[in-house]
């Protein structure tokens, strides 16, 4: 097998004064923070569309990546684009991936001869995941990318082109079920419209639903265990989308009773496109039950593009955390100082569950990272949730 990294060893953690800039400096996979690893709290995941299949194009340019891996064939670009992967992740020690199924093997002049296309890489990718122990976190189908869904999948005035879609998503179904992801991702990117003088809005959403169920239907038929999420965005590359944002992906769900089968997928710089912060999308879940998976891309707010960066604000990220505290069912929380020590009081429905959500938390886990220099935390081992002090007296 070739190697696609050569004079790239693996990435270790050396600590914060290390001066390697192929070195992690804080995060440690092994170190046990709130009751479990890094490795554990924090699910690094391999996005392979950006990383295997992004060749730099942007509306005003052509691709300035190459991306090939030293083949013509297409089919053995995506072989070796499956080989690099995991190369990738383990020199990087990342245990899960990503991927649309357009991502993962080329689209081919049949369906069927690209979901044979498709099955001779899940097989590959099967065997690569055997052998290194990695994972998939979620699937999903590039419903987006082909012209033929210029007009949208699900909400496409074309019936071929909606039967097309259909089978697109049921194969990837099967290849996300196969592979056991964690999830699988609705985003509808084509799913909304340029001008409303040629759009039957309400007949594209009936039809939009009518493919969410389909899809439920039939994953859940087939064995498929994990969850469902819509990722609300309001515009790119359509002017306007349906998944506009978290209150009008829950109107869309409600109306057609799929709100039982999808939570959502919140992801920061959607809510800045919508016109929203961070913390109100969250919000908005929380309160209406369907508080799902939280994406923590950050955007760059002086552009009008969805960039995919790492958050770095401080007073954002808490005030997420303080979305999922309450998620929790958290209330009255208060932090008291005594000399050099803190204690924390907080009221909450069940301790259990407050216990669970804090320790399952994205949002927690990066607070933790935040304050780890200048406040060592006491975490129950056990529950991985700040720890319960015993009552001794209580004067009514």
């Amino acid at each position: 097998m070739n190697t696609y990294f050569p004079g790239i060893s693996k990435v270790a953690y050396e600590g914060p004064k290390s001066t390697n800039p192929l070195a992690f400096r804080y995060y440690n996979p092994e170190e046990v923070v709130a009751g479990k690893t890094m490795r554990e709290q924090l699910k690094f995941a391999l996005s392979y569309w950006h990383t295997l299949c992004g060749d730099g194009t942007d509306m005003f340019g052509r691709g300035t990546f190459v991306k090939d891996f030293g083949e013509s064939d297409p089919m053995a670009v995506y072989r070796a684009k499956a080989y690099a992967a995991f190369e990738l992740m383990d020199k990087l020690d990342i245990d899960y991936f990503c991927f649309h199924d357009r991502d993962i093997a080329p689209e081919a002049a049949t369906l069927k001869e690209t979901n044979a296309r498709l099955d001779e890489i899940t097989d590959l990718l099967a065997e690569l995941m055997r052998q290194s122990g990695k994972k998939v976190l979620w699937g999903t189908a590039n419903c987006f990318n082909n012209p033929r869904y210029m007009h949208g999948a699900g909400t496409a005035p074309n019936a071929d082109v909606f039967a097309f879609a259909a089978a697109q998503i049921k194969k990837a179904v099967e290849i996300t079920t196969r592979l056991g992801g964690q999830g699988y991702v609705f985003w509808g990117g084509r799913e909304g419209y340029e001008t409303l003088l040629n759009t039957d809005m309400a007949l594209e959403q009936d039809n939009m639903a009518r493919l969410m169920r389909l899809t439920v239907d039939y994953a859940r038929s087939i064995g498929y265990t994990g969850d469902f999420y819509i990722e609300p965005k309001p515009k790119e590359p359509t002017k306007h989308q349906y998944d506009f944002d978290a209150s009008t992906v829950l109107s869309f769900l409600r109306k057609y009773g799929l709100d039982k089968d999808f939570k959502l997928n919140i992801e920061a710089n959607h809510a800045t496109l919508a016109g929203h912060t961070f913390q109100h999308e969250l919000a908005v879940a929380r309160v209406n039950g369907a508080f799902g998976s939280i994406d923590a891309n950050q955007g760059d707010l002086l552009l009008g593009w969805d960039t995919d960066q790492f958050p770095t604000n401080v007073y954002e990220t808490a005030l997420c955390m303080l979305e999922v505290l309450k998620a929790a069912g958290i209330k009255n929380y208060t932090i008291w100082n005594v000399g050099n020590e803190l204690f924390g009081y907080y009221e909450c429905d069940s301790v259990a569950e407050a216990a669970r959500v804090q320790a399952e938390s994205p949002v927690v886990d990066r607070w933790n990272e935040y304050m780890k220099d200048v406040m060592l935390m006491e975490m129950d081992p056990e529950t991985g949730a700040q720890p319960l002090m015993k009552q001794v007296f209580f004067f009514n």
